[in-house]
């Protein structure tokens, strides 16, 4: 990935992903988080396993990230607009629309 490229990433990551490391942490440790997305095949949602890695990425340098983590953070990116553009009509307090976008370090209710 070229350097201008990282820098689109970097930022449009950081503007999707508005929970903190320690929070999204916490979330990641309750039943509703674990209630929802696809399994990943060893029983952990693909976003549960996506929280985890977005984590270490926030705790992670600017200049210390690899091309591998700017990948991931090219595919929570691609996720969460995705995801924002399905937005259900009813209340999403409690949704597992809302559980999903968090596991990915979204929380649409910020």
């Amino acid at each position: 990935m070229k350097d201008d490229k990282k820098e689109e990433v970097y930022q449009d990551f950081y503007d999707g992903v508005n929970m903190a490391p320690a929070e999204l942490e916490d979330w990641l440790e309750t039943d509703a988080s674990k209630s929802v997305g696809n399994d990943s095949g060893d029983g952990e949602a693909v976003g549960h396993k996506s929280g985890k890695k977005i984590v270490k990425i926030k705790r992670t340098n600017k200049e210390d990230l690899s091309d591998d983590q700017y990948e991931h953070m090219q595919k929570v990116v691609g996720y969460i607009n995705r995801h924002l553009s399905q937005k259900p009509k009813n209340d999403v307090e409690d949704s597992k629309w809302r559980y999903s976008l968090m596991n990915w370090g979204h929380d649409p209710l910020k």
